[in-house]
């Protein structure tokens, strides 16, 4: 899945998910989301960023909680 806010990028931020190539990870956001800070409060804080980019967050920490991984089988 690919969500066009979230970035990887190895240069940036030794390659943790990013919002739009911003030096702001994803995991910086959820933090403050889990720590009750307000939307606003966050795009008072990070004033380049836009609220789809916490929707984006919000986006790709579900798709990755759905993720998988299943042990490899050979037959």
């Amino acid at each position: 899945m690919t969500i066009p806010r979230i970035t990887h990028d190895p240069g940036v931020m030794g390659g943790k998910p990013c919002i739009r190539d911003l030096r702001v990870t994803v995991g910086t956001i959820l933090g403050l989301l889990a720590s009750r800070h307000t939307r606003e409060r966050i795009l008072q804080a990070y004033p380049y960023l836009e609220a789809e980019d916490i929707d984006a967050v919000l986006a790709y920490a579900a798709w990755r909680l759905e993720e998988r991984e299943e042990p490899l089988v050979v037959a």
